[in-house]
């Protein structure tokens, strides 16, 4: 299992938000590359970068920010979300070099999206599932839907989709620890590998994951706890390398 870092996005800063409410912001840095370089350092596999403005207008707004990480580090995989909504912000991403498309809202109200992706770029499409209570939020975790998480996975099984970030809301930013039951039930009932999100705060909760990533949990990202120092990210990493 990989530990993959969170840089979120806003105005050309690094931030995290409290259950996705923009209004709710700490601000951690105001270089998004110096932050990368830190977790690259520590030994990061890969980077989970967020437009969190992209998410909320449904287009890329931290492109320059986005650009400026992937040209500093080359070799680093690269993974983001928020606002890729047509083919064209998608080409234009993956010539700057990012290694992963998350496509959250598009997943959602525009399957057929993916599907598409996944065609014209193999290998490189991530689908985020953002739930409360098991059920789907879009635009920014702003709408909520009646469809359930685990049956909209299944229907990503046969496009090729890399992997699964699924996020709980009601944790996320939160510090309250991951929903590592709801993450496991999603695991089990799909064949896409799941990555982990949302609630992550220390040891206990990588631990929690770990003993049941036989089960396509690939992956957990880490935001708030990393930033404010309940967990080690070098740590972490090497706990789950060695076990």
């Amino acid at each position: 299992m990989i530990v993959i870092p969170a840089i979120d996005l806003k105005n050309g800063q690094c931030v995290r938000l409290r259950q996705g409410l923009m209004e709710d912001t700490t601000v951690f840095s105001d270089s998004p590359v110096e932050m990368a370089e830190q977790w690259v350092k520590q030994g990061a596999r890969r980077v989970h970068l967020v437009d969190l403005n992209g998410a909320f207008e449904g287009r890329p707004v931290n492109v320059s920010s986005v650009t400026e990480v992937v040209s500093a580090f080359p070799d680093l995989p690269v993974q983001i979300g928020g606002g890729i909504r047509n083919m064209q912000i998608a080409n234009a991403y993956i010539e700057a070099g990012i290694d992963y498309l998350i496509i959250g809202t598009m997943a959602v109200t525009n399957p057929e999206f993916v599907s598409e992706l996944c065609r014209e770029f193999p290998s490189k499409v991530i689908v985020g599932l953002d739930a409360n209570d098991g059920l789907v939020a879009t635009q920014g975790w702003t709408q909520q839907t009646d469809l359930n998480v685990v049956n909209l996975s299944k229907k990503f099984e046969q496009y090729g989709v890399s992997s699964i970030v699924y996020t709980d809301i009601a944790r996320d930013g939160m510090m309250q620890g991951v929903n590592v039951e709801a993450t496991v039930d999603l695991a089990k009932q799909t064949s896409i590998p799941i990555i982990a999100s949302g609630g992550i705060s220390n040891m206990e909760d990588i631990f929690g994951l770990l003993v049941e990533a036989h089960h396509g949990i690939m992956g957990a990202i880490i935001g708030r706890a990393i930033y404010e120092g309940t967990l080690d990210f070098k740590q972490a990493q090497q706990f789950c390398d060695a076990n």
